[in-house]
């Protein structure tokens, strides 16, 4: 793998991460990219095949993961996830740091390949604060909501095993949490700003 080193983001649902990263690809145009998904579910309104998620069957995804094709795959709420080879390298390919945003399982199966990314988590202040703004999205039903709190969970309690992040956000105040993001990633920023010029 060529090119700058990737940047794994997890975190719960509703924790910030998009904004987070609506922030960092505003600021720095070009110097981030997104390694986009391949997902077995349906689009939901508004999402473009390609661009939000490579929406595909089961069948061709389990085909392309029995291959080897996929760095990390995970099912969730009975539909598959994952991210391939790639998607990953045609953002390096353009010169910039691809961006994985995954769930914990995804993180441990990374830390099994050779990508060598920087790992980092974002996290809600509580639970409590979490469903509220879960809630205040009014995207989920209440079962679906249950779910995503569940697993929401699990992933804070796994996050704590020591040395599985390199930077772990609490994202309480945007702001700080942006500016600690920023910070962990400017070694790569400046890197590829420089590879660009020359």
């Amino acid at each position: 793998m060529q090119g700058p080193r990737p940047v794994v983001l997890s975190g719960p649902s509703g924790a910030g991460k998009s904004t987070l990263l609506k922030k960092l690809f505003k600021d720095y145009e070009n110097v981030f990219g997104f390694s986009v998904s391949h997902t077995t579910r349906q689009p939901r309104p508004g999402e473009v095949n390609g661009k939000d998620y490579h929406f595909v069957t089961r069948e061709e995804m389990q085909k392309e993961i029995d291959a080897g094709e996929f760095i990390e795959h995970a099912e969730f709420s009975g539909n598959m996830y994952g991210t391939s080879k790639g998607a990953v390298q045609a953002v390096q390919a353009q010169n910039q740091i691809c961006v994985l945003d995954i769930d914990i399982q995804g993180v441990k199966n990374i830390k099994r390949t050779e990508l060598n990314p920087i790992y980092i988590s974002v996290q809600p202040p509580s639970i409590e604060i979490l469903e509220k703004r879960l809630r205040d999205r009014k995207t989920e039903t209440e079962e679906s909501l249950q779910k995503r709190l569940t697993a929401a969970c699990v992933d804070l309690e796994l996050s704590k095993e020591p040395g599985l992040f390199d930077l772990v956000i609490i994202n309480d105040d945007l702001e700080k949490a942006y500016s600690e993001l920023k910070e962990v990633l400017l070694e790569e920023i400046k890197k590829t700003e420089e590879s660009r010029k020359s």
